[in-house]
């Protein structure tokens, strides 16, 4: 191994061994497959419950002589003036229809696709309007954001799997052995690796899952819009797991009992909730939501969700994923200098100093 490991090749070679180990030791887990089934399993409950068990009333806008046609149905009704003021309730998504004069009947305007819970409660089916065919409603929103939230949060947190692994190679001492036959920084690329490309697998299992479930819940419309969306969020996920996976193995590195990676885990915990919570309070501030979609840290879910949304356009999604790779780049080196200088440490938490300090 010294005289492979004297090449390129042997850097290479070493770091897919490591990830090889990885793979196999977190897929033979139980704990591996039961989280990845209840993500399939989440997804399809998210997308497809609501549609099943509805929720309140429709809100309805009515407009004139198109009140009385409401009265007495199940719907939250509001009367305003005209149609013009009942249309930009519905473009601003404060009601889910508006019904209005049209001749001697009524009208139902609507946003991108006609309102089925409130031609149902009507006595005849009268002609709809949409107001625009390619807009996304607050509810769509929120279950996209919701679920982009979910999967980051997800594979985030078990990048926590490096974190321990790494703490229990020095704890056994198994670190030693590995340091004698590898590159450290092999060790260090091939934990990355491996837990990237199980993390791709899923990604792309969820992502030809999603489809499906979107047409098992009758949103059939919705495919156009989500497709791209998930076109972004799976480069944008996969690099910030790779952020967040360097982080997660220098979090081990610096502390050689299990009991102790509690005291390195807050600032990567951070990292993995902020973009989580982020987006769940602010996914209905453009403001907020457009600043979040180039901080490194929460591009990964906000430029997604913003595409989604058909806020952003593709030349600002470029910069957002341009100025993440960047990030990852310098992360990585840190995370690399950093491991390095820890990883053969023992006897307790190692300060960030001493291992950022060259080796004597």
């Amino acid at each position: 191994m010294d005289r492979v490991s004297s090449t390129r090749a042997s850097f290479a070679q070493a770091t897919w061994l490591v990830a090889e180990r990885e793979m196999r030791t977190f897929v033979s887990t139980k704990g591996f497959w039961i989280g990845f089934l209840a993500t399939v399993a989440g997804l399809f409950a998210l997308t497809v419950l609501p549609t099943v068990f509805g929720g309140d009333d429709p809100r309805v806008a009515a407009v004139g002589s198109a009140v009385q046609a409401v009265q007495g149905k199940q719907l939250d009704v509001r009367e305003v003036a005209d149609v013009a003021a009942a249309a930009e309730l519905v473009r601003a998504d404060e009601v889910e229809a508006a019904i209005v004069p049209d001749g001697g009947g009524i009208k139902v305007l609507a946003l991108n696709d006609p309102p089925a819970d409130v031609i149902r409660q009507l006595v005849a089916s009268p002609p709809v309007e949409l107001l625009d065919a390619s807009a996304v409603n607050s509810d769509q929103r929120f279950v996209t954001v919701l679920v982009f939230g979910l999967v980051f949060l997800m594979f985030g947190m078990g990048g926590a799997a490096i974190a321990q692994s790494t703490v229990t190679e020095k704890q056994t001492r198994i670190v030693e052995i590995l340091v004698s036959t590898v590159p450290v920084r092999a060790l260090l690329a091939g934990k990355i690796l491996g837990h990237v490309l199980l993390t791709l697998g899923q990604v792309v299992v969820l992502a030809l899952a999603a489809p499906i479930a979107l047409r098992v819940a009758g949103l059939s419309e919705l495919l156009a819009v989500v497709v791209p969306a998930l076109g972004w969020f799976v480069p944008f996920l996969m690099l910030g797991f790779v952020l967040i996976s360097s982080m997660w193995a220098v979090a081990g590195a610096l502390v050689s009992r299990q009991e102790d990676l509690g005291s390195t885990m807050g600032l990567v915990m951070l990292a993995v909730m902020g973009p989580y919570f982020g987006v769940q309070f602010f996914f209905d501030n453009p403001a907020v939501l457009g600043v979040m979609s180039f901080v490194p840290f929460t591009a990964g879910v906000a430029m997604p969700v913003r595409m989604f949304a058909q806020q952003a356009q593709p030349w600002e999604a470029l910069v957002s994923l341009g100025i993440l790779a960047v990030t990852v780049v310098v992360i990585l080196l840190a995370a690399s200098r950093l491991y390095t200088g820890s990883l053969l440490q023992t006897g307790g938490r190692v300060k960030l100093s001493k291992a950022w300090a060259p080796a004597e």
